[in-house]
């Protein structure tokens, strides 16, 4: 029969296994997987967004470049007409001049205006583009939102039932000689958080491995009090 000190500390084991767990919980949460998928969508929404948003203002700053350039052919057209037939011109020569002028602004005019409607037709589907994306990303950081708040509840409920399991064991470990628990430490440290184990019949119930029968028997003749350790595992085997 074991002394109550190791009792204890089976006892311990038991509460750090439900910690590890509650941890475990806590890491693997499907809603976290499921932010961090959201996360990368938004990620990626945003970049193809910046993206779009370029080529609709490339397109936008040639449309605006082709306006203000019919807007000054009109201009010069109204400007050089004004001079033709307000009477302030008269010599022949200067007239042609100024109605081939005119004609070639307004040759110029068309072909702006052929450019402009052609700026149009290729912004259409590319503004049709960013409202889709922009509306992507308002759906997408409304599920990130819901998602934050689902973990957020699972972590307050996880810390509650943590801060139960702390509570308990500190306990517990109060009645725990200090040095048994620091080889417990240790040992539960690179063992997969198992530092302590029942001795089930003749097998370790850390490693579930079965004992020889000769270091059964040594086990079952040692002090109550005695630290034995598994000999396959190397941890604290209670009997």
């Amino acid at each position: 029969m074991a002394s109550p000190e190791l009792e204890r500390l089976l006892e311990v084991q038991e509460l750090d296994t439900a910690l590890d767990q509650l941890r475990h919980r806590r890491a693997t949460l499907p809603a976290r997987e499921q932010l961090g998928a959201v996360e990368s969508q938004l990620a990626e929404l945003a970049t193809t967004l910046s993206t779009v948003q370029q080529q609709r203002d490339d397109v936008a700053r040639r449309q605006s470049d082709f306006e203000a350039e019919l807007q000054a052919s009109e201009a010069r057209v109204l400007e050089i007409e004004g001079r033709m037939y307000g009477g302030t011109v008269s010599a022949s020569k200067d007239l042609q001049a100024m109605a081939a002028e005119v004609e070639s602004l307004k040759r110029r005019r068309s072909t702006l205006e052929d450019h402009i409607l052609e700026t149009m037709d290729e912004r259409e589907p590319i503004d049709d583009e960013v409202q889709r994306l922009e509306e992507a990303q308002v759906t997408a950081t409304g599920e990130a939102e819901d998602l934050r708040a689902v973990i957020t509840e699972a972590e307050a409920e996880i810390g509650a039932e943590e801060a139960k399991e702390l509570d308990a064991r500190a306990a517990l470990v109060a009645d725990v000689p200090a040095g048994l628990l620091e080889q417990y430490e240790r040992i539960r440290s690179r063992n997969g958080g198992i530092g302590a184990a029942r001795l089930v019949g003749t097998s370790c119930g850390g490693c579930h491995l079965s004992l020889p029968a000769v270091e059964v028997d040594r086990l079952k003749r040692a002090k109550a009090d005695e630290v034995v350790l598994c000999d396959q595992c190397g941890r604290i085997l209670v009997r």
